[in-house]
């Protein structure tokens, strides 16, 4: 479904907290944002977008797998899988746009698929490994996400769940804070092609629960052996999780 949201500027954005989001505003928000979504990235994470992609990737074993990577984007994190060895990645995105900019790129062993994460258009055990970096808490509902994830999983898949998280040191936590409310949407203006949407980034990320809320969700989902990796100092925090 596609629609006319107007100017970025006068658009409305998607609610930041987990209540009231909706699901047509969070896709017209990212079909603004992809023509320059890489290239704010990589500004706006000072160059560390890259690395949470192959770390994503590697915690996936994606060696010989048959990959989802949901809430893809262009494709990035997918592309890491299959260069790890992934026999095929199915790459899953609510916007149009930001898979027509991947697709533009042809990597072969993608599929592109149009959808949502709420409602996978695939039959149960489908996949080997199931990624989402930075896309759960733009769901409507992340724990009926992850629910998901784990039906279309094949018993002992992996489910990787990249997400920004609050820093864990309490000085860098309120210097990364005033970043994400003063800094980050003053860049954004220059780097980006929608930047009101990263005034929703960043009150998103202060309004997501923290990392045992979290790591209860895949519990309550069917997933054992729960792993938490922090990154970059908390900004990013890894879930691991296997299916039961």
């Amino acid at each position: 479904m596609r629609s006319d949201h107007g100017d970025a500027g006068d658009a409305v954005l998607p609610a930041a907290g987990r209540e009231g989001k909706d699901s047509a505003l969070v896709q017209a928000m990212f079909d603004r944002v992809a023509p320059r979504y890489d290239v704010a990235n990589a500004v706006l994470s000072l160059g560390q977008d890259a690395r949470w992609r192959r770390v994503t990737a590697a915690a996936a074993r994606p060696e010989g797998a048959d990959v989802l990577d949901v809430a893809a984007g262009p494709g990035n994190v997918a592309a890491e899988l299959l260069g790890r060895g992934a026999r095929a990645v199915t790459a899953l995105d609510l916007s149009y746009e930001m898979l027509r900019a991947g697709a533009r790129r042809a990597t072969p062993g993608l599929t592109w698929v149009n959808g949502d994460a709420l409602a996978l258009p695939f039959g149960d055990a489908t996949f080997d490994a199931v990624t989402i970096s930075f896309g759960l808490r733009n769901t409507t509902d992340p724990r009926a996400a992850l629910a998901e994830f784990a039906r279309v999983l094949r018993p002992g898949g992996r489910l990787v769940v990249c997400e920004f998280a609050d820093p864990t040191w309490g000085p860098f936590r309120h210097v990364y804070r005033r970043y994400l409310l003063g800094a980050l949407p003053r860049v954004a203006e220059v780097v980006s092609s929608d930047a009101p949407a990263y005034r929703y980034l960043a009150e998103s990320i202060l309004a997501w629960p923290d990392r045992g809320t979290l790591a209860g969700w895949l519990r309550e989902a069917g997933f054992e052996d729960v792993r938490v990796r922090d990154l970059s100092g908390g900004i990013v925090a890894l879930h691991r999780g296997l299916r039961r």
